[in-house]
């Protein structure tokens, strides 16, 4: 995946200068916009009520708290990536804890090599979610026309005495003749609706 097709917001919890120094190189503006920095698990807090990051990077511990329970909030709602990079010590079982509410960990200390990898799995993380956003509304596009139709079908039945088949067939035939779709058919019969008796 190309990283260039899209930009990504960020927003990066870190009180470690040593650390910010070395990531913010890693988030060039033409793929990363905006880049948000605070330093703490209040401030970050704030910061996500304001508004929706793509990613948010946590670097465990912060002088209020470790992070964990934020990286799991942040990734559970919305559609933010969250990656959490922790110690050697609480590596293995915060892996294991987080992984199943899609918060990835990173060892630290870490290398330049290792974060750009993992941001181009949040991207890859991110994209898919994307990807299953658009199927959403497809999906609910498809199911709010089905109501629409149907609604409109009870109208012809109610209104014009046809029953469930002759009321479809009405509204294919009317979309087929008029070169327009079933839904604006619909719309059509539910927007006149007691006036077609």
């Amino acid at each position: 995946m190309d990283m260039k097709e899209h930009v990504y917001s960020v927003l990066v919890v870190s009180a470690a200068e040593k650390f910010n120094t070395g990531l913010l190189p890693l988030l060039p503006a033409a793929s990363f916009e905006p880049v948000t920095l605070v330093c703490d698990i209040s401030s970050a807090k704030r910061e996500v009520l304001q508004r929706t990051y793509d990613f948010v990077i946590v670097n465990a511990p912060l002088p209020d708290d470790m992070g964990v329970r934020f990286s799991v909030d942040v990734s559970a709602g919305s559609d933010t990536i969250a990656l959490l990079l922790v110690r050697e010590a609480f590596y293995a079982e915060l892996t294991e804890r987080l992984t199943p509410h899609g918060v990835f960990t990173l060892l630290k200390p870490t290398s330049a090599a290792r974060l750009a990898l993992a941001l181009h799995w949040m991207a890859a993380a991110r994209e898919r979610l994307r990807k299953n956003e658009r199927k959403t509304l497809t999906l609910q596009e498809k199911m709010e026309e089905i109501r629409l139709v149907n609604r409109a079908k009870w109208i012809l039945i109610e209104q014009r005495g046809m029953d469930e088949p002759a009321a479809h067939r009405y509204i294919e035939k009317q979309a087929m003749d008029r070169c327009v779709t079933r839904r604006a058919i619909a719309q059509e019969i539910v927007d006149s609706g007691p006036a077609q008796g």
